[in-house]
């Protein structure tokens, strides 16, 4: 395992579940991951979760955060969401997956904006910190915890292995088709598919399984346009049984701060 030189290139946090990233230089890490990571998720009508999967067009949403969550879609006007639903902001039961939880309704302006941008009903809900979904105990420790992201706290990725996967691409792509809280640079290609335990700075992280990819891969970050690429290649050559994997899902031992530039030693 070649771990020597790795360090932290980029950080990214996802505020509302499938929208844009935020590009940090610095990462506060809570019990659920990244601050503010995921806390925000967008739902249908019956609660279920709304991705990029069903609806490329959430790439579009840019989200910004300072004294409140901010919304900006193409031809609409910015929406301003505080960080917690008001005192009595209806509690509701959404889906992600096979996960279900309690969550708070960002209140009617919040659904009628995204239901406009979508044209269907839809509802921004956020999760209260009373709230804990655990991460898949066949995997993770007991008092693991995540937001609405789809299973783990943090996703860890590498230039190295971007790079080889470009290498065989007409046309690059760039790290934010794959929506990476920790990009990694400095090692060799594919070294994290062996990591298990490492540290980024001085926060102690197990690095727990492969991530399956998915069509939101073929998702152009910036317009929403969908292809086929860089999922079909990456299937010809990292396609374990019906998953097509790239970088890895993990959880941080304690809380802490990283910033580009940290260290990143492997352990184990």
């Amino acid at each position: 395992m070649d771990s020597v030189g790795a360090a932290v290139r980029a950080l990214f946090v996802y505020p509302v579940k499938s929208c844009r990233g935020i590009a940090l230089e610095r990462a506060v890490l809570e019990r659920r991951g990244v601050r503010h990571d995921r806390r925000w998720m967008i739902v249908d009508a019956e609660g279920v979760f709304v991705t990029q999967r069903t609806e490329p067009r959430l790439a579009c949403i840019e989200v910004a955060v300072d004294d409140a969550l901010v919304l900006r879609a193409p031809h609409a006007p910015p929406l301003r969401v505080p960080f917690e639903p008001p005192p009595g902001a209806a509690r509701r039961r959404v889906r992600v997956w096979r996960d279900q939880a309690d969550a708070l309704d960002c209140g009617p302006e919040a659904s009628a904006w995204l239901s406009a941008w979508l044209g269907a009903p839809a509802s921004l809900v956020f999760m209260p910190d009373d709230v804990e979904r655990p991460v898949d105990p066949k995997r993770a420790r007991p008092g693991d915890i995540v937001g609405f992201a789809d299973a783990y706290p943090l996703l860890l990725a590498s230039t190295s292995s971007l790079d080889e996967l470009n290498a065989r691409l007409d046309t690059p792509v760039p790290m934010d088709r794959f929506r990476p809280n920790v990009v990694v640079d400095g090692c060799a290609p594919w070294a994290e598919d062996g990591w298990r335990r490492v540290r980024i700075g001085d926060v102690p992280v197990r690095v727990l399984k492969p991530c399956d990819r998915c069509v939101v891969t073929s998702t152009d970050q910036r317009t929403g346009e969908r292809g086929v690429e860089p999922l079909r290649t990456l299937a010809s050559f990292r396609k374990h049984g019906n998953e097509v994997l790239f970088a890895q899902n993990a959880v941080h031992d304690a809380p802490g701060t990283i910033a580009v530039g940290d260290a990143v030693t492997v352990l184990e």
